[in-house]
């Protein structure tokens, strides 16, 4: 099958987030291999000089939207150009802008539609087939109508590459301090203003909130109000995640609304442990106890009674971390999740 595999994807997500890492990391996973491939994504001359990089073939489009007429015909262009097995379209953006298939002169492909959410699915009318990046994903789509033969849960990978310990000092941090660190886009579905809640019943506790968003004076000023000044800190939007894992002593993920919570992955892959609130994507990851702690929503009094169990008992933080990482062997490594993708590939192509 890998021989046949001509793989088209389009991304057309935001600058930075965690779908869009994903995609970068799974582009240049798939290339890895040495199948034929070829993107088309938002204008981003960041992003295509990493897929570039990573010898990735990158078009950038427009992506302007709905009435976007000439992102629709370069696409078409493209699909009758690179003549593809396999479209995956990744969230609503690209999958809507994908051409029909009537457009495309010789056209065989199968298209796929990528959520990494509870999307509606008038976005995914010209999908053959639909890819939840959890179970519970895959679930509602099915809720919500879409034949169960053609719905398919896959997971995400992170990074595992370990890094060196980001200098504590350059964030303003105590190199002795107990370190949270919180990973994610600053609005309110992140609740980052529970966890700064929490940090005020924690006395020593330095948390690094590493993201943007439109919530961000806000985050600031809850954290001048509660006293934290000097405890907090706003680290922007970081690529070094590996490096902030191995500097910090948890991972804090105190989502109202997680639909996976990649960061959760990826604590596991660096062997930190986990406290998280339980959103539909943690709760669905984490076994509570086992590989991490899991809090009420919106509880910041529970929220810092986890951090605080961890911060207070070392062996019970690495056992943890431990199980954490074997769970992450288990099933969410790149070697893993790319097979995955291939053997969905392989029977989207036969069922064609």
């Amino acid at each position: 099958m890998a021989n046949r595999l001509r793989l088209f994807q389009a991304m057309a997500g935001a600058k930075v987030g965690g779908a869009e890492a994903f995609f970068e990391r799974f582009a240049a996973a798939v290339q890895r291999r040495g199948l034929a491939q070829r993107v088309a994504i938002r204008r981003d001359p960041d992003r295509a000089a990493r897929l570039r990089a990573a010898a990735v073939d990158v078009v950038e489009l427009g992506f302007r939207g709905p009435l976007d007429i000439a992102t629709r015909i370069a696409l078409t262009r493209e699909l009758r150009a690179f003549a593809p097995s396999i479209v995956l379209g990744w969230m609503n953006r690209a999958s809507t802008a994908l051409p029909p298939r009537s457009l495309v002169r010789g056209a065989r492909y199968v298209t796929v539609g990528r959520l990494g959410g509870y999307y509606d699915l008038k976005y995914y009318r010209r999908c053959d087939w639909l890819v939840g990046n959890t179970q519970d994903i895959r679930d509602y789509v099915v809720r919500a109508g879409w034949p169960a033969s053609r719905a398919v849960y896959l997971p995400n990978f992170v990074d595992a590459v370990a890094a060196p310990p980001v200098d504590r000092a350059t964030l303003d941090t105590p190199a002795d301090a107990p370190v949270a660190l919180a990973l994610g886009r600053l609005h309110p579905n992140k609740a980052f203003d529970v966890l700064i809640a929490a940090a005020t019943r924690l006395p020593a506790l330095h948390l690094w909130i590493a993201g943007e968003g439109p919530l961000e004076a806000e985050l600031r000023a809850a954290a001048a109000q509660g006293d934290l000044v000097g405890r907090v800190h706003f680290l922007g939007w970081r690529r070094d995640i590996a490096a902030l894992l191995a500097s910090a002593d948890l991972l804090v993920c105190p989502s109202r609304h997680e639909p996976l919570g990649n960061v959760v992955i990826e604590a596991w892959a660096h062997g930190r442990p986990v406290v998280a609130a339980a959103s539909e994507g943690p709760r669905q990851l984490v076994q509570d106890r086992q590989t991490g702690l899991l809090v009420p929503i919106d509880d910041a009094d529970a929220l810092a009674g986890a951090i605080r169990a961890v911060l207070a008992d070392r062996g019970f933080a690495d056992a943890l971390a431990a199980a954490g990482r074997a769970t992450y062997e288990a099933g969410y490594t790149e070697a893993a999740v790319v097979d995955r993708y291939l053997e969905f590939f392989a029977r989207a192509l036969e069922q064609r």
